[in-house]
């Protein structure tokens, strides 16, 4: 049976790191369960201009990640660069909850999650069957297989305006498709791109289908006017779709809160889920800004419920001559209901 741990934190990502900076600094010793894409979609991000910090142009996302991983490392955290795959979590305060990767366990008295978001499918049909050859996700990892070629991005919002600048620095011509006339990315994004000679929009149209073509960077977008429903079929190099998250709940599913999209919900300013010892931060919860800084805000306020948490819930002192994994056995079966 494993020791307990005091703080297992899942996912990485701004929130994760942050909250494992926090926890290590309180001497907490967090083990973080990062997953084997760590660093959340800041990976994927190149230059990241708005984290406070990194004045004359920023900083690129990865080394972002890169540097908070290794100061969440310098602090004392732990990581495992695995998937976590299932959860067994106590229901009553100083119960001992169970994290899984694999057939491997994890005891902790208390849980932080922050899985963070994934990019939204479309869900039409060809996009499965050609995502990673000619449908994409992201901009920053796919680009440079698309120099000189039609390029088709779908999406109206920051994260669609700002895949589809940079893609103009590789596609002889960028093609924006929304399903409206009006966008909701900022106004300064627009703008930007309105300026790009090489950047045009559709709208409002919806893509139905993507074929296959005639061969690499042949492929076909067929296209609807919402409005008149007159379709096209347009050629393309490639597609690239920006059309928002769904946040990675799935392992908690049906064990903590959640809402119909599946983020998990938190009591009021607080990181606390319906689960005592277990706590939510960053894109996993947040479905309204979704931005590094407040990730990583909320990865700080996680780490410091969950330090308050185990103040107000002391661990019980191991008997003697009792094993601390057998102490946890007792206390998770205890808070479990299967004592």
């Amino acid at each position: 049976m494993a020791d307990v741990e005091n703080v297992i934190i899942i996912g990485s990502g701004p929130a994760g790191y942050t909250a494992a900076i926090y926890a290590a600094r309180a001497n907490l010793k967090p083990l973080v369960i990062e997953g084997f894409a760590w660093g959340g979609l800041l990976q994927q991000t190149t230059e990241v201009e708005n984290f406070p910090g990194f004045p004359g142009g920023g900083i690129q996302g990865p080394e972002l990640m890169q540097r908070m991983r290794e100061q969440a490392e310098e602090f004392g955290a732990r990581l495992i660069t695995d998937q976590a795959t299932a959860v067994e979590f106590a229901d009553k305060p100083g119960g001992i909850h169970r994290v899984y990767v694999g057939d491997q366990q994890y005891l902790g008295r208390a849980v932080i999650l922050a899985m963070g978001a994934e990019h939204k499918k479309l869900g039409v049909p060809g996009e499965a069957e050609l995502a990673g050859a000619g449908v994409s996700y992201c901009a920053t990892c796919d680009a440079a297989f698309f120099r000189e070629q039609v390029i088709l991005v779908v999406g109206g919002g920051d994260s669609a305006f700002e895949e589809a600048i940079f893609l103009t620095k590789f596609g002889s011509r960028v093609i924006l498709v929304h399903r409206r006339n009006e966008f909701r990315a900022s106004s300064i994004m627009v703008e930007r791109a309105r300026q790009i000679e090489n950047l045009e929009f559709k709208t409002p149209y919806v893509v139905e289908a993507f074929l296959e073509g005639d061969g690499p960077f042949k492929r076909v977008a067929r296209l609807k006017n919402v409005e008149t429903g007159e379709v096209e079929e347009l050629e393309i190099g490639g597609a690239f779709i920006a059309i928002g998250h769904e946040p990675q709940s799935e392992i908690v599913a049906g064990v903590v809160e959640t809402d119909e999209d599946g983020y998990v919900k938190v009591e009021g300013d607080s990181t606390r889920t319906n689960v005592p010892g277990v706590f939510a931060a960053g894109d996993l919860v947040d479905r309204t800004y979704r931005q590094a800084i407040t990730a990583a805000g909320m990865g700080c306020k996680a780490a410091l419920d969950a330090e308050w948490y185990l103040r107000d819930n002391p661990q019980v002192p191991t008997p003697e001559g009792m094993p601390a994994g057998d102490l946890a056995e007792a206390q998770w079966a205890s808070s479990s209901g299967e004592a």
